[in-house]
C-alpha cells in the first residue's frame, strides 16, 4: 500500500511531527480559541494560519534541500551528500519562528 514512497526514518519523523502538530493545535484551539494578530508576516494571522504557512515553508525547505543536496556536494567539495537531518532541523526552526513571531 505504501510502496510508492521511500519511507526512510527522516521522512517518517517529518510526517509524525506534522501529525502531532495538527493534533496539538486542534486541542489548543478547543481549549483557547485564537484571535488575529500581526507579526512579521504581511497579514494578520491566527495560529492555524501561521501553522499552515509554516508547514508549507517546512515542506519547501525539505524539497529544496533534497533537490540541492547533490549540488552542495560539488559546491562545497564534500565527500558525500549532507544529511537530510540538517534540512529537518532547519525546517522545524523556521516553522517555530513563524509560529512564534509570524
Amino acid at each position: 500500500m505504501l510502496d510508492w514512497m521511500a519511507w526512510t526514518l527522516p521522512v517518517a519523523v517529518f510526517f509524525t511531527c506534522i501529525v502531532l502538530l495538527l493534533a496539538g493545535m486542534t486541542v489548543w484551539e478547543l481549549k483557547s480559541p485564537t484571535t488575529l494578530r500581526k507579526g512579521f508576516l504581511p497579514i494578520a494571522t491566527t495560529r492555524g494560519d501561521r501553522l499552515f504557512i509554516g508547514l508549507l515553508a517546512a515542506g519547501y525547505i525539505n524539497l529544496a534541500f533534497i533537490g540541492l543536496a547533490g549540488k552542495f556536494t560539488q559546491w562545497f567539495g564534500l565527500e558525500r551528500e549532507p544529511s537530510i537531518w540538517i534540512s529537518f532541523a532547519v525546517s522545524m526552526a523556521v516553522l517555530a519562528l513563524i509560529m512564534r513571531r509570524g
